[in-house]
């Protein structure tokens, strides 16, 4: 009879490794449609750290997060990148600050070139952007996740949408100028919103009231937007049920640009439960505005050298020592701007909780290409 049962348990256990075995198959066939191109190299990513900062910098993983406003589905070598994001997740605790860098801020696009910080992606596509946010911000990215209209639209959808209270200006502004065009873009039939309230918005809907930039707070108010969004899918995501889960690969894993592996993109999806988003902010913390000849109407940090100490200390509670590349960076933004420290019209410092948001400069995001 004991030699009988324990037959049964060995098989029971059988099929639990076998189960196990056939839904890691399952998984990995479905990550590996991944549009990877492979983890950038160092020399590729502009990294430069003195020892002390990289030595803090080990202790978390940076991803690069790119939205792009192409117009077109699955095209991820060119664009301007208008949503631009920094995930910089505690490789102990597990929780993750989410970072929006403003995409008109004006920083060196690459070695010796300034512009625009989302006109980084247009010209080196993703490994550009990547090694300008580094060379910028003294960061060590090596990995980034780009998306288009049609992923983030599948991936609100298979969620079954994200609660979000709207006021009756947005609601008139996603009607008006976002919801028609994106279902044209998405291939949808989503329909239009009555008004201010709390909705379960759909794909569309949700895509809409991300891309809304003329209300109060204009571009930094559209950052805020996206990152309450990323924040309530990631806690959405988190509670859904396998089959959801399942069917989130299944569409989405083919609708995304990476550096990631297949082997990196399941470790990141396993460990999912246990990250826990702490904060989330824009950056740069203290700017000023204007119209700056042919470049436009530009986002200055003031200046960059003290904006990205401070950004140090917000991310990874250290006071480090920016590079020699940083120093000239900022040197060279204050002769062109004239923009110092002491010309800040804008601040809102999450170290300090120094805000004037209420009153914000006057500042009209130019119309994306």
């Amino acid at each position: 009879m004991r030699k009988k049962k324990n037959k049964v348990i060995l098989f029971a256990f059988e099929l639990i490794i076998l189960g196990a075995l056939l839904a890691g198959l399952y998984v990995y066939s479905k990550v590996d449609k991944v549009d990877s191109t492979g983890k950038i190299e160092e020399k590729d990513a502009a990294i430069d750290l003195d020892s002390e900062t990289a030595a803090v910098l080990k202790g978390y993983t940076n991803i690069a997060i790119f939205g792009l406003d192409n117009r077109q589905n699955g095209k991820y070598d060119g664009g301007n990148s208008d949503c631009i994001m920094i995930a910089s997740i505690n490789n102990d605790t597990k929780k993750v600050k989410l970072l929006s860098v403003y995409r008109d801020t004006f920083l060196a696009t690459k070695e010796g070139t300034y512009n625009k910080i989302n006109s980084a992606y247009a010209t080196g596509g993703a490994r550009g952007a990547v090694a300008a946010l580094n060379r910028n911000l003294n960061l060590d990215i090596t990995n980034y996740i780009s998306v288009d209209f049609r992923a983030l639209v599948d991936a609100v959808d298979l969620i079954d949408g994200v609660e979000i209270t709207l006021t009756d200006q947005e609601a008139q502004i996603m009607n008006d100028n976002y919801i028609d065009e994106i279902n044209q873009v998405a291939e949808r039939n989503s329909s239009r919103i009555e008004g201010g309230g709390t909705y379960t918005l759909d794909g569309v809907q949700t895509l809409a009231y991300c891309r809304i930039r003329y209300t109060t707070g204009l571009d930094f108010k559209r950052t805020e937007r996206q990152r309450e969004v990323l924040m309530k899918m990631f806690e959405k995501t988190k509670s859904v049920g396998i089959g959801t889960l399942t069917s989130l690969i299944d569409k989405m894993f083919d609708e995304i640009s990476t550096s990631y592996t297949s082997g990196g993109l399941i470790e990141l999806a396993s460990s999912l439960m246990d990250y826990e988003v702490e904060d989330s902010h824009g950056w740069p913390f203290e700017l000023c505005t204007g119209v700056y000849g042919s470049k436009g109407d530009l986002v200055v940090p003031t200046d960059l050298k003290t904006n990205v100490e401070e950004l140090h200390q917000y991310l990874f509670q250290e006071e480090n020592t920016v590079s020699a590349a940083v120093n000239e960076i900022s040197d060279y933004i204050v002769d062109y701007t004239g923009c110092t420290t002491e010309a800040t019209s804008r601040f809102d410092n999450p170290l300090t909780g120094d805000d004037n948001t209420g009153s914000d400069p006057e500042y009209v995001p130019e119309e994306e290409e």
